[in-house]
């Protein structure tokens, strides 16, 4: 039996990197998304397909859900249990930046609010939907042999936890706010063996950094990062991919970055 990975935001950008790499592992799939339902279908064959070149049979389903919306969340999760009745790794992938950059002195209250409910509230309170059910999977008196004891939830947040950028001030407060859910949540379940991990990429290329990739590239070949290039999705599946193996089974609450060195401070 696959173990069993929901993945929100997951049919374009990071995320779908994150579900091919974990296809490859032979995980089943709950492929989250919003709109585009032919981006997740499409993100759903090719899952399935880069399993069976991996030698690997899976099934990935997609699921619509807002996740910024109790009832959505709600529904996600009860779309994973009808579909494979146990889960094993939940990533927090889904979130957005500003629809427009906008001054510190100059932003909205509105976009305030959209970019906290989807990038904040939305995986906070999944989290702790998700987390119930993993504690009824271990502590069931009588637990299913099929779950593993070590859960694991994972979040993806940004550079921008810690990284000023006064024209999009909205998505830094969110991110950083975001950092704060894994020591909570790796505090309250390490006893019940579900570890807790962040994973902090960097500048990434995806169709949201598409309209800054002049700037970056110019930044990049200036020194900016000490690898000297931009990420990949594949980058942060990979590193998805080295926390669902076990790779990290005395470890929790970790950050891990993702981001070619930005980090790093240096003289």
């Amino acid at each position: 039996m696959n173990p069993v990975s929901l993945i929100t935001g997951s049919s374009r950008g990071i995320g779908r990197g994150i579900t091919l790499e974990l296809a490859k592992l032979g995980h089943d799939l709950v492929i989250n998304y919003v709109g585009n339902t032919e981006a997740a279908r499409k993100t759903a064959n090719d899952c399935i397909a880069a399993a069976k070149a991996a030698g690997k049979e899976i099934c990935a389903e997609a699921c619509q859900a807002d996740i910024s919306k109790n009832q959505d969340r709600k529904k996600l999760v009860e779309f994973t249990k009808s579909r494979f009745g146990r889960i094993n790794l939940l990533v927090n992938n889904a979130g957005v930046a500003p629809d427009l950059r906008a001054d510190l002195l100059e932003a909205t209250e509105e976009s305030f609010d959209r970019l906290m409910a989807i990038n904040v509230k939305g995986p906070y309170f999944l989290t702790q939907e998700v987390a119930k059910w993993m504690l009824e999977q271990v502590c069931s008196p009588k637990p299913t042999p099929r779950v593993p004891a070590h859960l694991k939830i994972i979040t993806i947040s940004s550079v921008s936890a810690y990284t000023a950028s006064t024209n999009r001030g909205d998505y830094c407060v969110s991110k950083a706010a975001l950092s704060m859910l894994t020591p909570l949540f790796a505090s309250r379940l390490a006893t019940n063996g579900i570890n807790v991990y962040e994973i902090r990429p960097g500048i990434i290329a995806t169709d949201m950094t598409g309209a800054v990739k002049e700037k970056y590239d110019k930044l990049i070949a200036e020194g900016l990062t000490p690898i000297q290039r931009w990420g990949t999705p594949e980058d942060v599946g990979r590193a998805v991919v080295a926390i669902a193996s076990d790779a990290f089974p005395f470890s929790t609450g970790e950050v891990i970055n993702v981001d070619g060195g930005f980090h790093l401070r240096r003289l």
